[in-house]
C-alpha cells in the first residue's frame, strides 16, 4: 500500500493485522505555499478565541511575528510569550515558565518553534485540556505530530505522554528559509530510523515485544521520502523541504499508531540523550537533537557491522557478567552524568536490567536466534554509504565536528543503554560481554 499523509490522518483509523486498531491523532496538517495564512481559520475551527502563542527569540523572528500579525488582522486576541533564553533546556523550568505566562483565559496553544517549544506546548495543552496548533519554522525533527514529549526531568531524559497537536502548519517560504543546519537536523533525526526499526525487530525476536510490520513500513516510507529529498532540501528547494516536513510528520504519526517510541528511536537517540544530559550538568558542547542523532546513527550502524563479524561466546558473556560490579557502575555513572545519574540508578533497582539470572535467559535467546539477529541487521545501510550521504548534504559525521571529543562520544556510547529499560544495541553488547571491546574499535 502507498501510505500517504492524508491516509495516515484518517481519524477513524483501521484494524491492523498486528491486532491493534490504529487511529490518527493529528486532525489537520497544512504544508505548502502560504500555509500559514490558514492559521486564523484553524484557531476558529477548534473553538479558539484567545490563543497562547509560545516561541523563543529565534522562532519569533522566523515565524512568530507573522503568526501574531495574522491573528491581529483576523481580530483574534492572543497572549504572546517568548522564551528569552539561549538554547532553553526541555526541563521543568521551561514547562513552569509556559504555565505561569499562559493566561487563564487562553483556550488554545500555538507553539512556534523546534523540539523544545513543540514538546512544551504539547505538555501545556494536555494540562489545560485545550487544542494545540503547531507552527513549524524548520523541518528540524520528527516529533511534530507525536503524542509524547522528550524532556529532562530531574536531569534524566524521559519521554512523557502529552498530546498530539490537533494541527500542524508548515509554510513553504518559512521552511525553506530555515537555517540549513536545522534542515540537516531533520534529516539526521530521520536517518536514526534505520537503527530504531532494526532494534524494534530485535526486541520483538528476543523479548517478545509488540511489533507491527505496518507501522514499520510507514516509517520506512517516511524515511525514504526524507532521504530522497534531502539533497534538494538543504539547497533550499521549497518542494523538497515540504516533502521532508511531510516525512517527519509521517514518522510522528507512526509513533502514535504504535503507541510507543520504538519505531522512531533507539540506541542512537539514547546516545544523543546522554550528550544532552552532560551538557545540562557540565556545560559540555551539544548540538541540535537531529544532528546528534545523525552522528550517533553512524556510530551505531558501524557497531552493528562489526557485530556481524563476531561469533557469540557463552562463556565469555557469563564471565563478563560475573565480574560486573554494580558499585563501580553507579560510581562511573555519577562521574559521567552527575545529578542525572541518580534517576538511572533508581530505575535500575526497579528494572533489573543487569540482573545475572535475567541475563542468562536473554543470553540463551541470543545464542538461539543469532542468525535471525544478523538477518535483521542486514537491512541497515553500510556505515560507508551513510557517511557519504551525510557528507553530501553537509551533515556532521563525527562528534569532533560539533565540538565533542572521541572520549565524549565513546562514553556516551557506553552509557546509552542506561537511559531506560528498552532493549537497544548497548544492552545486546552487555549481554554478549563486549561493550567496552566494541567501544574501543568504533570511529567517533
Amino acid at each position: 500500500m502507498e501510505y500517504t499523509l492524508d491516509w495516515l490522518m484518517k481519524n477513524d483509523g483501521f484494524a491492523c493485522d498486528c491486532g491493534k486498531r490504529h487511529s490518527g491523532l493529528l486532525k489537520d496538517c497544512i504544508i505548502g505555499e502560504n500555509a500559514l495564512t490558514g492559521l486564523p481559520e484553524m484557531v476558529r475551527k477548534y473553538g479558539g478565541t484567545h490563543p497562547f502563542v509560545l516561541c523563543d527569540r529565534e522562532t519569533f523572528i522566523a515565524a512568530g511575528e507573522k503568526v501574531c500579525a495574522l491573528l491581529k488582522e483576523a481580530g483574534i486576541g492572543y497572549t504572546l510569550h517568548i522564551i528569552n533564553r539561549t538554547k532553553p533546556a526541555p526541563d521543568e523550568r521551561i514547562v513552569g515558565e509556559a504555565v505561569m505566562f499562559c493566561d487563564a483565559g487562553c483556550d488554545t496553544v500555538i507553539a512556534v518553534g523546534g523540539g523544545v517549544i513543540n514538546d512544551t506546548g504539547k505538555i501545556l495543552a494536555a494540562a489545560r485540556k485545550c487544542p494545540d496548533i503547531y507552527v513549524s519554522p524548520a523541518p528540524s525533527m520528527d516529533g511534530f505530530a507525536s503524542a509524547s514529549s522528550s524532556m529532562e526531568r530531574e536531569g534524566l531524559k524521559v519521554s512523557l505522554n502529552s498530546k498530539c497537536p490537533d494541527a500542524v502548519i508548515g509554510d513553504a517560504d518559512i521552511l525553506a528559509a530555515a537555517p540549513v543546519h536545522m534542515i540537516r537536523s531533520g534529516i539526521g533525526d530521520m536517518a536514526a530510523k534505520y537503527v530504531s526499526l532494526v532494534e524494534w525487530q530485535i526486541a520483538a525476536l528476543l523479548l517478545g515485544e509488540y511489533y507491527c510490520p505496518t507501522v514499520a513500513e510507514i516509517v520506512k516510507r517516511s524515511l525514504a521520502v526524507c532521504v530522497e529529498n534531502g539533497t534538494a532540501a538543504v539547497a533550499g528547494d521549497k518542494t523538497a523541504v515540504c516533502r521532508l516536513t511531510e516525512g517527519l510528520v509521517m514518522s510522528g504519526l507512526a509513533m502514535n499508531y504504535a503507541g510507543i517510541s520504538r519505531p522512531a528511536s533507539g540506541m542512537e537517540h539514547y546516545i544523543s540523550h546522554i550528550l544532552d544530559m552532560r551538557a545540562l550538568e557540565f556545560g559540555t558542547p551539544a548540538d541540535l537533537h537531529g544532528i546528534q542523532c545523525g552522528i550517533a546513527t553512524l556510530i551505531t550502524v558501524e557497531a552493528y557491522e562489526k557485530l556481524a563479524e563476531i561469533t557469540p561466546d557463552r562463556e565469555k558473556a557469563l564471565a563478563y557478567v560475573s565480574r560486573f560490579s554494580m558499585e563501580n557502575w553507579e560510581k562511573d555513572l555519577r562521574t559521567l552524568l552527575g545529578h542525572g545519574a541518580e534517576a538511572m540508578i533508581a530505575g535500575e533497582k526497579k528494572e533489573g536490567k543487569y540482573d545475572p539470572a535475567r541475563h542468562t535467559l536473554r543470553l540463551e535467546k541470543i545464542l538461539q536466534n543469532w542468525d535471525g539477529i544478523l538477518q535483521i541487521t542486514a537491512a541497515l545501510p553500510s556505515a560507508a554509504e551513510l557517511y557519504r550521504f551525510f557528507v553530501s548534504i553537509g551533515h556532521p559525521a563525527s562528534g569532533t565536528e560539533i565540538g565533542l571529543t572521541a572520549a565524549d562520544m565513546k562514553n556516551a556510547f557506553l552509557a546509552a543503554a542506561n537511559i531506560r529499560d528498552k532493549y537497544v544495541l548497548g544492552r545486546l553488547l552487555w549481554d554478549l560481554g563486549i561493550p567496552e571491546e566494541m567501544a574501543d574499535i568504533l570511529t567517533y
